[in-house]
Formats: structure tokens, sequence, C-alpha cells
């Protein structure tokens, strides 16, 4: 009779134990919910994880982890909308992407991190293909623009001729005609005192500064005096290495185009969902 009694007294006591444990284990639980997106919890380990994922990419400042709930709560509202339209990337997509990434050692919390903001970003991209980029419509200005950019940035495969003056006085630059040909240039500038130098080179190879120079200008047109310096294009020609680089332009104009009305209408699912900020150390 008194083993039973003591049986029965254990046992309500090893209940009474894991009761407790469970109700002291939620407020801990609770307290580390930070944010809610549409009823789903984000925990404050999921925003370490995202930002240990950022560092790893060299994504830091002095703001990391509001950053990182944010970019949460974007992945939540683009997955929820690329699966309205049935877009939902297959885990060997996933894989794949995150294999080429090359993060190193993850934890499995930074790892369920990196295949869900992955995940959200495959299914925003092709949702934004088959979505947005048909009605893109980029016109002549942009594109020019757009190449304009990638020619100053980066430099084209484009063999240039230019003629270069170097440490003139504005009074000088002043008196430069309009010349007929790359010869004629020269001998304006030899007229007037000036020392020319003439240039054959790759657009890509030219500094940073001669390129933002010669990018928009007109062949046989002098360039405005910068730093003392005045430059003339005598010609330029597109080499074989240019070969589809303007329809990769214009792509690259669309892409752009695209991402932008992409981002607005981000803009607007976020202020349909449903966010609930519980941290105070996140809300604006």
């Amino acid at each position: 009779m008194a083993n039973d009694i003591n049986q029965r007294t254990e046992g309500n006591m090893k209940k009474a134990l894991i009761f407790l444990s469970i109700m002291f284990a939620m407020p801990a639980y609770a307290a580390s919910v930070v944010a809610t997106i549409n009823g789903k919890p984000i925990t404050d380990t999921d925003v370490t994880s995202r930002t240990t994922l950022m560092a790893k990419q060299g994504k830091t400042s002095a703001d990391n982890r509001r950053v990182a709930l944010n970019a949460i709560i974007d992945d939540a509202v683009k997955l929820a909308h690329a699966s309205n339209f049935g877009v939902v990337p297959s885990d060997d997509d996933v894989d794949k992407e995150l294999k080429k990434m090359k993060l190193g050692d993850l934890s499995a919390a930074e790892r369920d991190m990196a295949r869900s903001a992955l995940k959200s970003e495959i299914a925003w991209q092709v949702l934004v293909a088959r979505t947005i980029v048909p009605n893109i419509d980029v016109s002549a200005e942009e594109i020019d623009a757009e190449k304009k950019s990638l020619a100053v940035e980066h430099g084209l495969p484009i063999e240039m001729t230019i003629v270069r003056l170097v440490n003139i006085p504005e009074s000088v630059a002043k008196k430069l005609t309009t010349p007929k040909n790359c010869d004629d240039a020269i001998k304006i500038a030899e007229d007037l005192g000036g020392a020319p130098q003439k240039i054959t080179a790759m657009q890509y190879e030219l500094a940073t500064d001669v390129r933002e120079q010669v990018v928009a200008l007109k062949k046989l047109t002098w360039s405005p005096r910068v730093d003392g310096n005045v430059l003339l294009v005598c010609d330029s020609k597109k080499t074989k290495e240019y070969g589809d680089l303007d329809d990769i332009i214009k792509q690259n104009a669309v892409f752009k185009s695209a991402m932008f009305q992409a981002d607005q209408q981000l803009k607007q699912l976020r202020r349909k969902a449903v966010i609930v900020i519980n941290d105070d150390r996140y809300k604006i």
C-alpha cells in the first residue's frame, strides 16, 4: 500500500515538474518572437541567423538587425505573392544556388535561413520575369543612358583614337576650333602652342576620368577643359569582341526598369501585409 502511494506521489511530482518546465519555457519562447508577418513568427534566432549570413556576404551596417528583420519580412511577402501565381522553387534549385554562394560552415538555423532567403528570391525573380518584364518597353534614351553608364564604369570593347591636350590654360582652350580630322586637330593645337598627344586604345583600357570625358563626346569635338586637360575623339569603332553587346545593354535597361517596378510592387504588398513588431528594438 505504501509503495503504491509512493509511486503515485512520484508520478504526480514528475508531472508537476514537466508542467512547471513548460510554464517556465513559454515566456522565453514568447520573448524570442520579435515580429510576426501574416501570423508567422519571426524569432530573435531568425534575425541572428540572417545577420550572420549578411556578414558572410560582406554586408554590415550599424543597423544590421533591423535590416535583417526587414529582409526576412520581404522574403515572406515575396514568397507568398509568388505562390499565388504557382511559382514555388524546388528544393533542388534552392540547394544548387546555396552551393554556388560558398558560405562555408553554417549552423542548422543559418542554413534554414539561407534556404528560405534563396527560395524567396528565386520565386520573386521568376515572377518578375513572367509578369513584369514582358510589359516593359524601354526607350532609345534609356538604352543610351545604360550604354553610357557601362562605358564610364567599365569601358566597352570599342577602339578609340583620341587627341589629348594636357595642362593648357583656359584662354587656349577657348581658341580651339572644330577640326576636319585627327591630323587637323593636332595642327590646330600645335599652332596654339600646345603639345597634343595622340592615343589609340580600347575604351576599357582608358582611365576612368578619361572615359568620363569621352563617352558622351561627339566625334571631332573638343571636350570642356577639366583639370587643365582637353580631349577630342578622332575615331571610334566596335571590335569583334563587342559582339551582341547592344542586345545585352538593352536587356540590362529592361531589367533595371523591371526591378524598379518590382520594388514598387513589393512596397505595396508590404503595406497590405499584417506585420506586427513585438520588440521595441525593431520599431521605427
